[in-house]
């Protein structure tokens, strides 16, 4: 038989997994259908409305607006001298790239059974899809907060500082995009044989986002419910993130460490499960 018309094949599905068997070249193959679903993702949010991607703009500053009127105008929540809008501004941006990429990886199963069922692709590639745009939702975000800076800065209000500021960013970005996609990859899978779990989590987000810092400063937390509080991930981050551009913040090396530690133990674990449970679970869903 001649060679030339053997069938060879790139990898092989088979019906049984490992909790730590990885293709990578199986990911990296898949990489323009990932870049295909960003595109995606971001253009089918925004078609068919009347300002389109002005919308991620105008979504966190209509809630920094309100935010501004109903805790420091009205409640009178301190911002420890920071000015309110920066001040709250900062805090949802991150709260956000966490929410969004947590409820865009939780419910893959439930959202792409048709898709599933019918076409194989590394099903890791949807929830990075999502997540990857949401982070691009993030510097767009950033931006509107990046300008509103300048301002301040040239009010003479804040002061820039390149190093923490860099720093700052980064964390930004990792923290809250790894621990909603870790938290994600591993609740979608309970979430895929047990649906009511679905208020659970919904309930557990609202009141994730008062245990963390965004519409107060971690500063007039009592100490006994402090100590508590630091055992949030995003805790250390959006303090820091808040000392990096407004110069108050309350943290620790050791606390940004234990937040990155978190991030790389969850990611870990949601992944390595949602890696050995994804192909069992296309019969469930």
């Amino acid at each position: 038989m001649n060679k030339d018309l053997i069938m060879r094949w790139q990898w092989e599905i088979k019906p049984d997994s490992a909790w730590f068997e990885w293709n990578g070249k199986e990911l990296w193959h898949y990489r323009h259908l990932l870049l295909r679903l960003i595109r995606r993702d971001f253009l089918t949010q925004y078609q068919q409305t009347l300002l389109g991607p002005v919308w991620v703009v105008i979504q966190p500053l209509v809630t920094v607006l309100l935010y501004v009127v109903i805790f420091d105008r009205v409640v009178g929540i301190s911002t420890d001298h920071a000015p309110p809008v920066l001040f709250y501004l900062s805090g949802i941006i991150l709260w956000n790239l966490f929410a969004e990429s947590f409820s865009g990886s939780v419910y893959t199963f439930s959202a792409n059974a048709p898709l599933f069922s019918k076409v194989y692709f590394p099903r890791l590639i949807i929830p990075l899809s999502v997540t990857a745009t949401h982070i691009i939702r993030f510097f767009i975000q950033f931006a509107l907060f990046l300008g509103i800076y300048v301002f301040y800065i040239y009010k003479g209000i804040v002061s820039f500082h390149p190093l923490y500021s860099i720093l700052a960013l980064t964390l930004g970005v990792v923290v809250p995009a790894g621990l909603g996609l870790g938290a994600g990859l591993a609740l979608s899978v309970f979430l895929a044989k047990y649906r009511d779990l679905t208020n659970l989590i919904q309930l557990t987000i609202r009141l994730l986002m008062f245990a963390t810092p965004v519409i107060y400063p971690l500063s007039i937390v009592p100490e006994t419910i402090r100590r508590g509080m630091i055992l949030n991930p995003l805790t250390p981050v959006v303090e820091f993130f808040r000392f990096a551009f407004l110069g108050e913040g309350m943290f620790s090396i050791l606390q940004l460490g234990y937040s990155l530690g978190c991030v790389a133990a969850i990611f870990i674990f949601g992944a390595v499960l949602f890696n050995k449970m994804s192909a069992k679970l296309i019969d469930v869903v």
